[in-house]
């Protein structure tokens, strides 16, 4: 695993100062203590770091889970709701025991492409306010459009609060990742290991040193927030414990399913999206990744940590940065601990500016023009659930876009279905004796009743139908139902059947559904 430490260490330099900032905003947007999402990147990076079957997954709290978080806090209190966090993560752990990993597979393609694509346009959106300096409440504003402030309004007013200290070095940040990643990493090898994230930070700390007392000061409110304990007992009094007492209320059981079965759809799905960016294309065994999730929740709850999921931004980012295995993440996991314990201070001067350029970089590539291109290029099945999935979830949130993109792309697999379930070609139309030959697909539903009704209404008297079979393997009974019921009008309209199967040939079968119970029995 550690082998190649001389890609995983970049890599996980870049996810730690990615991770850091959302530990704390997915924390503070759930109306949690900001120690407590620390402690879920911790954990999500070290503890389900190594049980997960992941290389390039990295785990932690996720902002889809936070709206769920803060009305469980509300309704339970705080305590309470630890215990929730424990259940949902045992209940984890029993969806990989059944295998239920599987579930993320069935979601289109489409869909998975449009779930990327999504969060690199709200992640674009939401770093604009903080790249110019602009937001009041940096890190607890997850809502795009609502009630007050939100990121659409902090655009607006760009230009009437602009941040000019956060925007010249948010500036001269998003300079150095360009010229890094463009220029100089294919200059010399040093400049691989030296990863242009890191090179961008200590810029924007130094600036923030040499500006306090100047016109372009950066605001304490636009810096990261790392708590600072003055002791070891202030240390270890921002844990919190669960309180067990309430593990019979049905309300804790309620929030402990729902926590768990979102938790899993979205790592499932950030799996299914993760492996699909994997340059060396490697599958992650799912329920192992349920089992790692679940245990990574037990512990998270157990200490005061809110819930964990993988990521998509972690993951894309340890992913672009070119890790190798899942050492960048679990490292990653110990920089989160060893910076708590040992430099609160040193993060405190890291403007969130900085990292707003960092985390332009990652949407983008989430992001990019060319995916929208490529889908459009598809061709309309694909591109109608992808662009609806996208605009949904930047519109609305995660779970409806994903939910709503994966019924459009139902609907479309059922036309798909609708269209194909059968071959029409016709000879002879000029003709009398035309002959019309039908030949029905390998599974036939009831959705297909209705253009194969259609078509053998369409039929001309006096022509002759060749009806095969022969592929078929499954057959609807609603659709047996119908050519039974054609036979007797067939007879009305001089119309001649010829059923063709693997068995051979009939003229005029007396009953369709005699036939097709034989053909059942004898296969």
């Amino acid at each position: 695993m550690f082998k190649h430490l001389k890609n995983d260490l970049p890599a996980s330099i870049v996810v730690f100062f990615v991770a850091l900032p959302l530990c704390l905003g997915i924390a503070v947007a759930s109306d949690a203590p900001p120690f407590a999402g620390l402690i879920a990147g911790i954990i999500g990076g070290i503890v389900v770091g190594l049980i997960s079957g992941s290389d390039v997954g990295v785990s932690g709290p996720a902002a889809g889970l936070a709206a769920i978080v803060l009305a469980a806090i509300a309704s339970l209190g705080y305590e309470a709701f630890l215990v929730a966090v424990v259940l949902g993560g045992a209940i984890q752990i029993v969806f990989g025991i059944l295998k239920f990993g599987i579930i993320g597979y069935y979601f289109p393609s489409s869909v998975i492409k449009g779930m990327l694509t999504g969060i690199g346009i709200i992640i674009i959106l939401k770093q604009i306010p903080h790249f110019f300096g602009i937001d009041k409440d940096p890190e607890g504003n997850f809502v795009l459009f609502g009630k007050g402030s939100n990121v659409f309004m902090d655009i607006i007013g760009i230009p009437q609060n602009l941040g000019v200290g956060s925007t010249i070095i948010a500036f001269i940040a998003i300079g150095i990742l360009i010229l890094w990643s463009n220029v100089l990493v294919k200059k010399h090898s040093i400049f691989t290991l030296i990863q242009g994230p890191l090179v961008a930070v200590v810029a924007g700390i130094i600036f923030y040193v040499f500006t306090k007392e100047t016109g372009m000061n950066i605001a304490e409110s636009h810096l990261v927030q790392v708590p600072v304990p003055d002791s070891v007992d202030s240390f270890l009094g921002q844990f919190t414990f669960p309180d067990f007492s309430v593990i019979g209320s049905s309300e804790v059981w309620v929030t402990a399913f729902t926590i768990a079965l979102v938790a899993s759809l979205e790592t499932l799905l950030c799996v299914e999206a993760t492996d699909k960016l994997d340059p060396q294309k490697r599958v992650t065994p799912t329920n192992r990744e349920l089992f790692a999730q679940g245990s990574g929740n037990i512990l998270s709850g157990l200490i005061g940590g809110i819930p964990i999921t993988q990521v998509i931004v972690r993951s894309s980012a340890n992913i672009q940065s070119g890790n190798k295995t899942k050492a960048s993440a679990i490292v990653h996991g110990f920089f989160l601990l060893i910076s708590v314990l040992l430099i609160p201070t040193v993060l405190n001067m890291i403007p969130l500016s900085v990292l707003a350029a960092v985390l332009f970089i990652v949407g983008y590539k989430l992001a990019k023009p060319q995916t929208f291109k490529a889908m459009w290029s598809a061709g309309w099945k694909q591109f109608v659930p992808f662009i609806a999935t996208v605009l949904i979830i930047v519109f609305k949130d995660l779970l409806w876009g994903i939910g709503i993109g994966l019924a459009i792309g139902i609907m479309v697999t059922l036309y798909h279905s609708f269209k194909n379930s059968h071959f029409l070609h016709k000879e002879g139309e000029d003709i009398d004796d035309g002959k019309v030959k039908m030949t029905l697909a390998e599974e036939v539903t009831f959705f297909n009743k209705a253009t194969i009704l259609r078509e053998l209404d369409n039929l001309p008297e006096n022509s002759r139908l060749e009806l095969d079979v022969t592929k078929t393997r499954f057959l609807d009974y609603d659709v047996i139902e119908i050519l039974e019921d054609f036979s007797e009008k067939a007879q009305n309209r001089n119309i001649n059947i010829k059923l063709i199967s693997e068995r051979g040939t009939v003229e005029n079968p007396e009953s369709f559904i005699d036939f097709f119970k034989l053909r059942l029995k004898t296969d």
